[in-house]
């Protein structure tokens, strides 16, 4: 696999992923900002590839250990071979397989992902193979993944995601069988367009009612609003409460 070098937040990260794959982009950096611990917690990511989010979040959240889990051999190879390059192998593990053969081996505080975007593949034009797991959910539909982290998941644990804003309303019919306490944050391109992406913070067993936060402007003009330039250089947190 041909791979590239890639510096994230402000050069504190050094991630190597493939040329040709997919490709870490703003999200996974957005997931990560989104995430809080306490001191000793362990989050697992689910999906991890390289480990963008992964490292990001590591890097943001000294106290805590991290769990990736990427059914892709070559992907958790280069996960594994990142936290090691960073400097945080000690905190940070990988685990190659499938979340729908996890079980209930796996046990953490939290849970973080930025699932495959495109349910049905006949939707678009289908990427580069090296690109279509990330793309399509293909057999692990949204609502498995949801399933899967609620297995995960300690008691009173939190799942974190990243999605399509038009997938909201599939998001909280998933979500509603075991998570509750419900925190949505929209994220919109600019001022005055329709939100994008969503992310969305909810907990194991929750009761607090749904909040809806103000949303992330990511552009002003042709560059990033000063938040959004905060966040993603790792000078400023997204906060979901």
């Amino acid at each position: 696999m041909t791979t590239t070098l890639d510096r994230l937040l402000d050069g504190h990260v050094v991630l190597r992923q493939g040329k040709d794959g997919y490709r870490a982009g703003m999200d996974a950096g957005l997931l990560a900002a989104a995430l809080d611990a306490g001191e000793g917690e362990t989050l697992a990511e689910f999906g991890c590839g390289a480990g963008a989010a992964l490292m990001c979040a590591a890097w943001r959240l000294k106290g805590a250990s991290f769990v990736g889990v990427e059914r892709d051999p070559e992907a958790a190879k280069l996960a594994a071979e990142n936290a090691a390059s960073n400097g945080m192998g000690a905190r940070v593990r990988t685990q190659n397989a499938d979340i729908m053969q996890l079980g209930t081996s796996l046990k953490v505080d939290q849970v973080f992902f930025n699932p495959p975007f495109f349910d049905d593949p006949n939707a678009l034009r289908a990427p580069k193979d090296e690109k279509r797991a990330a793309w399509l959910t293909g057999d692990v539909p949204f609502a498995d993944w949801v399933r899967c982290a609620a297995r995960a998941l300690k008691a009173k644990g939190k799942l974190t995601l990243i999605h399509r804003a038009d997938r909201l309303a599939d998001i909280l019919t998933a979500l509603d069988r075991s998570f509750g306490s419900v925190v949505i944050k929209p994220i919109h391109p600019r001022s005055g367009e329709p939100a994008k992406r969503v992310i969305v913070q909810a907990t194991i067993g929750g009761k607090a009612p749904l909040v809806l936060l103000a949303p992330l402007i990511l552009h002003e003009g042709e560059r990033h609003s000063p938040e959004a330039e905060a966040i993603l250089r790792g000078q400023a947190v997204l906060a979901m409460g």
